[in-house]
């Protein structure tokens, strides 16, 4: 029996084709951060400060002063910055789980960047039931992009023989396949949490009871994954990086928290209005004092945000980092 078949609309996005200089401020517009990990502080409405990404000009602009080799290097550098990411899915192998009062089949995404070899494969498992709920959750917000993508249905017997499995694999490969080309599905917070969301709260989880080591495993892998499916809105990976950097102080690595602060530092650069920059920059100016790196920049920050925005209570980065995914 083949897999099932998933057709999508004709009237699906195709992107646009503009001027070089216009598509790479298209591909790199500061969207309205609505992917953001599930906290308590979400519902807080965060106002952004100073004139947006895609409002604001590159220091260093083409102009008729350049060479062509300049003008060259200029757009090669451009496009190289806002390259699109695409990743390919996999269902390679299931397995299936039999517990005292339930059982079912887990199947096994391989994740994978294309375009280059891509040594940091991402691996997760996922069940028929986590399949039905995304597809769930994209109808409801998606309707018109999604009335024609066919799901597979549930079979009353026979779900586990090797037949059914088999079928379901190749369905489930062609499903993610179909979703990452719509280009609204694949960036939508609903897709992403389908395939990160999981191992984030596992990590979390340990974190919060002070299993650093475990954690930090998790979040290293996770956030792999995340990078590859994020390159739209950089900064959606900030809390996880700020988990990291957390992990790594709490085992009494500074040196390798300090290198993942950095990584969040840049993606905040855009966004000093976020719940993190403030905390990360607190934790950043401590662990440079202790490194003997440079702290007075992470001092005239704070400062300078402090002058411009009067600040409540502060919570340290790990208060913020413990208090992601709580149910």
């Amino acid at each position: 029996m083949e897999g099932a078949q998933f057709s999508s609309r004709e009237s699906q996005q195709e992107p646009r084709v503009v001027p070089e200089p216009l598509a790479v401020a298209a591909a790199c517009s500061d969207e309205e951060d609505i992917h953001e990990n599930t906290t308590v502080f979400q519902e807080d409405q965060e106002q952004t400060e100073g004139p947006t990404h895609s409002g604001e000009k590159s220091s260093r602009s083409p102009n008729s002063s350049m060479t062509t080799k300049e003008l060259q290097e200029y757009w090669r550098n451009e496009k190289r910055n806002c390259r699109e990411v695409k990743v390919l899915f996999e269902i390679s192998s299931a397995r299936i789980v039999d517990k005292p009062f339930s059982k079912y089949v887990m199947y096994q995404i391989i994740i994978v960047q294309t375009g280059s070899f891509d040594s940091n494969r991402s691996v997760i498992e996922r069940r028929y039931s986590d399949f039905e709920r995304l597809h769930t959750n994209l109808l409801k917000e998606f309707y018109d992009e999604m009335e024609d993508v066919l799901f597979p249905k549930k079979s009353l017997t026979g779900n586990f023989t090797d037949d059914i499995i088999l079928e379901r694999k190749l369905a489930f490969q062609d499903y993610l396949r179909l979703l990452y080309s719509m280009e609204y599905i694949r960036t939508s917070r609903i897709f992403i949490d389908f395939l990160v969301r999981a191992e984030l709260e596992e990590g979390y989880s340990c974190l919060r009871g002070g299993q650093y080591a475990k954690a930090l495993q998790v979040f290293l892998d996770v956030v792999v994954l995340q990078e590859k499916l994020t390159k739209h809105r950089p900064v959606l990976v900030v809390p996880t990086l700020c988990a990291i950097l957390v992990c790594h102080k709490d085992l009494e690595d500074a040196r390798s928290a300090y290198e993942f602060g950095e990584k969040a530092l840049m993606r905040l650069e855009k966004h000093p209005s976020h719940r993190y920059y403030m905390p990360l920059l607190e934790t950043m100016l401590s662990l440079a004092y202790e490194l003997g790196k440079d702290f007075i920049s992470f001092q005239e920050k704070i400062d300078e945000r402090k002058a411009r925005k009067r600040q409540n209570k502060m919570v340290t980065l790990k208060e913020l980092a413990v208090l992601e995914y709580i149910h």
